[in-house]
């Protein structure tokens, strides 16, 4: 065998960062890094309670930050009340940061499009008043099965917003796959797209869920919305699908959030299902909207402010 003269060394310089960036960082050092893990090593109840009230905004402060009376399914901050979606919109609209933008979306064609925060919670508000309409409501699953968009997102947005928790189903997945999600969710609603763009070619998604819905057993099932992103002929189904433009544009542009406990199931999230049945995994509303809040405030590095 060859000799690698390389084999075993060891990496060992520090490359700094520029002063101006530690001086504008969210965590300006392995000190202050440090610190927090000290901190939460200390007193983990202590720690997670601060971030939580910095972080986070609640329409019912909490007094409780962990509840082991069940073991192991332990609850966090579960007397407090809040919404992920107007955490994420209305705290924006409140801050200034009304004409910034929330998203940047680069189309399979390479367009280009921006949404400001003011933009994307009026698109919320109008498709959660549109599921509203269609008797959706808090506690309903919705499964969403669509293309990459800033209607994507609009969509997990609106289910928080109502309270309903909704599930993404991977685009590129089966009508099998499709159909055992949500059977398994118990979805009242399918809200999907006519095709999806990916490397020049139409890909069917309507289509798909039509075949899913065939395959029987979907028995929660009321409505398929259709977002219509290539503007492709597909086939309708009276009473039970709508465009999402003829639902949502007479909509009015404010909703009032749905509060709901912290514990409220914001979304589930299924495994791949190769091995076996697929496996749904339920994340909560105040611990999933923690995580992500450190997780833009961290791994971006920047203030607040900034």
């Amino acid at each position: 065998m060859a000799n690698d003269e390389n084999q075993g060394l060891q990496e060992n310089r520090v490359f700094a960062p520029q002063a101006d960036f530690v001086a504008n960082a969210a965590i300006p050092g392995m000190d202050a890094y440090n610190k927090l893990c000290a901190e939460a090593a200390g007193d983990y109840e202590g720690f997670w309670a601060r971030l939580a009230r910095e972080n986070l905004e609640w329409h019912k402060p909490f007094s409780t930050t962990l509840d082991e009376s069940e073991a192991p399914f332990y609850k966090w901050f579960a007397d407090g009340e809040l919404n992920v979606s107007y955490n994420c919109l209305d705290r924006n609209l409140k801050n200034g940061n009304a004409g910034k933008t929330a998203i940047i979306f680069e189309a399979d064609d390479g367009k280009v499009t921006r949404a400001t925060y003011q933009e994307l919670y009026e698109k919320v508000c109008k498709f959660a008043n549109g599921l509203k309409s269609r008797g959706i409501k808090k506690g309903d699953r919705v499964v969403i099965y669509m293309p990459m968009s800033i209607e994507g997102v609009a969509a997990m947005q609106a289910c928080a917003r109502i309270g309903a928790t909704h599930s993404v189903v991977f685009g590129g997945f089966s009508a099998k796959s499709l159909q055992e999600r949500i059977i398994d969710a118990g979805a009242v609603a399918v809200i999907t797209a006519d095709e999806q763009l990916r490397g020049g070619k139409q890909l069917p998604l309507k289509t798909i869920v039509d075949e899913a819905l065939a395959l029987g057993g979907c028995t929660t099932m009321k409505d398929v919305i259709v977002y219509k992103r290539t503007g492709g002929n597909i086939p309708f189904v009276g009473g039970r699908d709508i465009w999402l433009h003829d639902l949502i544009d007479s909509q009015p542009a404010e909703c009032e959030p749905e509060w709901v406990s912290a514990e409220h199931p914001l979304f589930i999230l299924y495994t791949s299902g190769s091995t076996g049945t697929p496996k749904g995994v339920q994340h909560s509303s105040g611990g999933y909207l923690l995580w992500a809040a450190l997780t833009m405030k961290w791994s971006f590095d920047l203030k607040p402010s900034d």
